[in-house]
């Protein structure tokens, strides 16, 4: 099957009692049994639901995966990786990385005797120098939140490989539309499904994909132990938006095109991330693992205090100055005081999250009315 007819139709039949087309909403808690422990595969729905099943299985086939697992969050996603660690275990991920893997990585899991080295992983072979015996996770995003690093996943996978650490690719900047990590040698993808995968702002979501059934049943473990499960209400609404994803990625990429190529020229722009950009860093890297650039881009504005940011972040009218990413209107934040405000200051703005850093999230709005918008926003 091809991407969007996966998108469209994997874990996704008719219903066996009326024929429905979409996926019926299954609320219920549980489930009858004939007698104890023999059922039709479904016993409580924090451990699994018929319609978050096939959420599950659809977003699984577009990572060109085996099992997939839907959680409340990409937070909540990432806490159950993560419990796959130990006290002296080490992790090494991005130096970019979003500021809430950033918080729970060293407010939460620090104090568990976990230790996080945070890296400049478009060198790949920096993983190498920093692994030991301890090291036991790669943390990876790719492109990277907000200045929009392009790591080589195939790259970091052997390295990871070589040093007995797990890998995970966060790919909620590309979504399964743009990159396919397994395909490249993750072990793991994860997801912040709230953005393109749902992609209509209105699900909070996460999820995680792997080949590995060992791997799955340790995963599922904690999912169920845990319970950081959604409900069937939202994985309908994820349901019903990912069969639109390939259609809405493919108008994202394009408007993502024309928006900077417009402020890469724009006289009020110090300096603007987008990885389609040929002089781009890792650039080739990005040709090579991506099918396309998205609609994510970050410009730096010339000589502004964090005051005449603010003031220039209030004046969009297309662009909705707020949290989030990936939905199809256009949405404009502040890292240093939204998405990025848990890191400190001195952190983020190693790797350039500045004060006058904006970050955009190119909706599939008219591009006309977007560049507008940013024409008389940055006037």
């Amino acid at each position: 099957m091809k991407f969007a007819t996966k998108a469209i139709h994997a874990g996704q039949h008719p219903d066996p009692t009326t024929g429905a087309v979409m996926t019926p909403i299954y609320q219920t808690s549980t489930y009858w049994q004939k007698s104890p422990g023999e059922h039709k595969g479904y016993e409580y729905s924090r451990g699994t639901n018929p319609t978050r099943k096939a959420l599950e299985d659809c977003i699984a086939a577009l990572e060109n995966g085996k099992y997939g697992l839907a959680f409340s969050s990409g937070m909540a996603a990432t806490d159950t990786v993560l419990r796959l660690l130990k006290p002296g275990d080490e992790v090494i991920t991005g130096n970019d990385l979003y500021g809430g893997s950033y918080r729970i990585f060293t407010k939460v899991f620090e104090k568990f005797g976990i230790r996080f080295h945070f890296l400049d992983l478009s060198k790949p072979s920096i993983i190498k120098e920093h692994s030991n015996a301890n090291t036991k996770l790669v943390w990876v995003e790719t492109p990277t939140n907000p200045t929009m690093q392009i790591i080589d996943i195939e790259a970091v996978a052997k390295e990871a490989k070589a040093a007995g650490a797990l890998l995970v690719v966060d790919n909620t900047f590309a979504s399964p539309y743009l990159q396919n990590p397994l395909d490249l040698g993750a072990d793991i993808v994860m997801h912040s499904v709230t953005k393109y995968i749902g992609g209509h702002s209105d699900v909070v979501m996460g999820a995680l994909i792997t080949n590995e059934e060992t791997l799955y049943k340790e995963l599922f473990f904690y999912y169920n132990a845990v319970g950081g499960t959604p409900g069937p209400q939202d994985s309908f609404l994820v349901l019903r938006g990912i069969k639109t994803l390939h259609l809405r990625m493919k108008a994202h990429c394009e408007n993502g095109r024309q928006v900077a190529a417009y402020l890469k020229k724009h006289p009020r722009i110090e300096k603007i991330y987008w990885p389609g950009f040929e002089d781009h860093p890792n650039h080739e890297v990005a040709k090579k693992q991506m099918r396309d650039f998205g609609g994510m881009i970050s410009i730096v504005l010339k000589d502004a205090s964090l005051q005449d940011t603010f003031e220039v972040a209030s004046r969009f009218k297309v662009f909705s100055l707020a949290e989030s990413l990936g939905g199809v209107e256009s949405l404009l934040n502040h890292p240093a005081t939204m998405t990025h405000g848990s890191i400190p200051k001195e952190v983020r703005e190693k790797v350039g999250v500045v004060d006058n850093l904006l970050r955009l999230s190119v909706g599939v709005e008219d591009i006309e009315d977007l560049l507008e918008d940013l024409e008389q926003a940055l006037g």
